[in-house]
């Protein structure tokens, strides 16, 4: 049914400061700028100047501060942050000192999640990081609106912009209601989510054009959401962009606040429209729940969906969990997305994700991903289900570490896959959740 593949390029875009959502690029002194930024998603940085001996960077809006530091004599970086009055300090006795001379200084703010950073050696390293929640909502939009990024000490640059990535994940292409890739021009588009410095809460959709001859990747906007139960925007992401007619479709996980501790931690997946330009710039949509069935399933969450409309009505490819973390496909259908019944499901497997519907000259057929965690048989592989979930095959690809999603797209007589690995990125302090690369393969020919 499909070629072997094998592994032709691998891709690492890493900014702090997206290039497309750059607000200030500077080489002045002492200096505030207004930066109001839609979601909290914030990137600063700054290149220390020759006679730096203490460097801060700053994000304020109205009574919260919060600030990122570098003492140049003795080599620490840490965090401050005020709210109502009150400063507290935050510095890792462990991790807070650089390794080498820093040759930029980084601050982001990543959902509730706020980092100072050191570029050393030409890479970023995390220093600090501190959790924000408890202590004020940066989901509010209008602190987002009042946002100032500012700078002090010795600077000969300073940037500040929307948040890009530490490294890209859960990478989907961009298609068609029909499930053909949607292009511009020869470029294939993709979403994936960027990955900051942490696992969910500090990550976002993001959007891509790949060039499918010379495997250029180039950023091309961000998508933010607002949620039907709850005020604010997040970074929710392992999202479906569809073009169904004349409109975008949104189907997302609603990973951007998830935290397993909780003991009602849960996933959802919403899906929001729009008929702005999706594939460009920043934006914030609105959203609705989408009902995906789990009927006579044991489910404490879904994600990872993806759509396709045929002539009969249409299918959702999804994950159900068990419990956290034991998860397996499923697959729904319906006349429309609000009447949506259960077809099939797989609840024997326990780590299986990234769910993709596709269409081979024999019909339709689900592919997704046995991550290392599954049963005997059932590991590191790429399964071929059909559409009562059913495995009637594999992938033969390469499976590089982590759950790498199965997206293909057909050029021509061959095939282009791209999927991600779990290689981290930014030090002890991001932990996991900062991967991956983009791995890209081809079809070869018997």
């Amino acid at each position: 049914m499909l070629p072997r593949f094998e592994v032709v390029g691998r891709r690492r875009p890493i900014a702090l400061v997206a290039a497309t959502a750059t607000l200030v690029d500077a080489r002045e002194p002492e200096a505030s700028y207004a930066t109001p930024h839609p979601a909290p998603y914030a990137g600063v940085t700054a290149v220390p100047g020759p006679e730096a001996e203490r460097v801060e960077l700053e994000l304020a809006s109205g009574e919260v501060r919060l600030v990122g530091w570098y003492d140049a004599a003795s080599g620490r970086l840490g965090l401050e942050v005020t709210t109502s009055g009150r400063t507290t300090k935050h510095a890792s006795r462990r991790h807070g000192r650089a390794a080498t001379k820093l040759q930029q200084l980084g601050l982001t703010l990543t959902g509730t999640h706020l980092t100072v950073l050191g570029r050393e050696a030409g890479r970023w390293v995390a220093r600090g990081r501190v959790d924000l929640a408890g202590r004020f909502d940066p989901r509010n939009e209008a602190w987002l609106a009042g946002l100032h990024s500012s700078h002090r000490g010795d600077v000969s640059r300073f940037s500040a912009g929307g948040f890009g990535q530490l490294g890209l994940r859960d990478i989907r292409w961009v298609t068609r209601a029909d499930g053909t890739p949607y292009r511009d021009g020869a470029a294939l588009l993709l979403t994936a989510t960027s990955a900051g410095p942490g696992f969910f809460d500090t990550g976002h959709t993001s959007v891509w054009a790949l060039d499918p001859a010379s495997l250029t990747l180039e950023h091309r906007a961000d998508l933010f959401f607002r949620r039907p139960d709850r005020p604010g925007v997040f970074g929710d992401h392992a999202t479906h962009l569809v073009r169904e007619g004349e409109e975008w479709l949104v189907a997302t996980s609603t990973w951007g606040d998830f935290d397993g501790r909780r003991k009602d931690a849960s996933v959802a997946v919403t899906v929001a429209r729009s008929s702005a330009d999706l594939l460009a710039g920043r934006h914030v949509l609105d959203t609705v729940h989408l009902d995906l069935p789990t009927t006579g399933l044991t489910s404490v969450g879904v994600w990872d969906p993806h759509l396709v409309r045929t002539p009969e009505g249409w299918l959702v490819a999804y994950v159900s969990a068990q419990r956290f973390f034991q998860f397996h496909p499923v697959l729904a259908e319906g006349p429309s997305l609000d009447r949506l019944t259960l077809r099939g499901a797989a609840p024997d497997r326990l780590a299986t994700e990234g769910t993709t519907l596709l269409r081979l000259d024999e019909g339709w057929r689900l592919l997704a991903s046995d991550g290392p965690d599954g049963r005997s048989g059932q590991r590191r592989r790429y399964p071929i289900f059909d559409l009562h979930l059913t495995e009637i095959g594999e992938l033969d690809a390469p499976y590089p570490t982590n759950i790498p999603w199965p997206s293909l797209a057909r050029q021509g007589d061959d095939w282009l896959m791209a999927t991600f690995d779990g290689t981290a990125y930014g030090g002890d302090v991001v932990g996991y959740g900062s991967h991956g690369d983009v791995v890209l393969m081809r079809g070869v020919s018997p």
